[in-house]
């Protein structure tokens, strides 16, 4: 029972440990990404009219519609040279509640149409030793352009520039943080010859709507064309990898309590061998082999319920614990999160039940099949 308990509360720690993870990159991602975003299904871009704007505008539910450019490019910053996803973004970008969650350094602001501003990704900022006490110095950008002429030995006609302000560095997660930088959409859109066209569009859902209501009703507006995607579907590939990673470890310490369960297999195979001439007796007196199977199965049962329910207990009082207390840390000084983060979410405890019990049970059986097959005749 206490090996049952004990493996049980290993499943109940574990399971949450996974759930924790899973809502902080969530919320590590939100605080960067929008709660929907629309891109086109073919092609890199797509243009968009003021009046296709406000269609989507209309769409019940839907707050915020940022304008969103974004493409690869060459930065430069006292000679030192990077290449980064560059993002540019109308003005109501910072409407989302952006950077609630991470680490933020400098003004959320992306300066003024004379002097644009930038935002860097901290991986960014680090690659290329920006100062932002230094403001004397401007972060160029680079981007390629077809020339002109096949023939011209002109480089100026191989790219465009322009020049940023570093305004700031945010720190949300590595691979954001070592891709990104945010620039005005004006200053981008003119630096890209873009006009009216945009690569995604980031919805803000108002307050009181669902966002999967919200997401279908401008998946039905827009049509087959665009991609409407939620905060998980944009970043569907992480969150799958973590949600099979806590599937692979549900299945190994499943696993490891299957091991642990020979132990009542033994355990009761014992006792049905040290219990043969009772078991005679018993026979001997009308009982039937349905009634010997079952007095073993129900010791069976006993052991898988009291474990599970002992386990259960004290899995749910060490999480309780690690998120009051924080008892085991994440050993990183500089983490958004000083201990490991958890959850408790409660069809996990259903299925843990689940396979403790049956795998007891499934233990069980073989020693009660064992017990029924006592002769009176031989043990009396």
């Amino acid at each position: 029972m206490v090996g049952v308990a004990i493996s049980t509360m290993a499943l109940v720690a574990v399971m949450s440990v996974f759930n924790g993870l899973e809502d902080l990159i969530r919320g590590l991602f939100s605080s960067f990404d929008s709660e929907l975003q629309v891109t086109p299904v073919a092609g890199k871009s797509f243009v968009a009219t003021e009046v296709w704007l406000n269609g989507i505008r209309e769409v019940e539910g839907v707050e915020v519609i940022t304008e969103v450019i974004e493409d690869n490019a060459l930065l430069e910053y006292r000679g030192n040279q990077h290449i980064a996803r560059v993002k540019g973004v109308s003005d109501n970008y910072f409407d989302h509640e952006r950077f609630s969650k991470g680490y933020f350094w400098g003004d959320t602001t992306l300066g003024t149409a004379t002097r644009p501003g930038a935002i860097l990704g901290r991986g960014v900022a680090f690659a290329l030793s920006v100062n932002l006490d230094d403001i004397n110095s401007v972060l160029q950008i680079y981007y390629p352009k077809a020339p002109k002429s096949a023939a011209s030995l002109d480089p100026n006609q191989l790219y465009t520039a322009g020049q940023v302000e570093p305004r700031g560095f945010f720190s949300i997660e590595q691979g954001v943080d070592n891709e990104y930088i945010l620039v005005p959409l004006d200053f981008f859109k003119d630096l890209l010859s873009y006009g009216q066209k945009r690569t995604a569009l980031e919805l803000k859902v108002a307050s009181g709507y669902s966002i999967s209501s919200v997401q279908q009703a401008v998946q039905t507006h827009l049509g087959t064309e665009f991609a409407v995607k939620n905060a998980d579907e944009q970043h569907a590939t992480l969150i799958r990898t973590v949600k099979l990673e806590k599937l692979v470890v549900f299945l190994t310490l499943t696993f490891i309590l299957a091991l642990a369960s020979f132990n009542i297999f033994f355990s009761l195979s014992m006792l049905a061998i040290e219990k043969k001439k009772d078991l005679a007796v018993l026979k001997s007196m009308g009982a039937k082999n349905s009634l010997i199977r079952g007095i073993f199965l129900k010791q069976g049962a006993l052991i898988a319920f009291s474990g599970a329910v002992l386990g259960l207990i004290l899995g749910l009082l060490l999480v309780g614990a690690q998120e009051k207390f924080g008892l085991i840390s994440l050993g990183i000084s500089s983490g958004v999160v000083d201990a490991y983060p958890v959850r408790i979410h409660w069809p996990d405890l259903g299925w843990i039940s689940l396979a403790v019990v049956t795998i007891t049970l499934l233990a069980s059986w073989r020693p009660a099949w064992i017990a029924a097959q006592v002769d009176p005749l031989e043990e009396l």
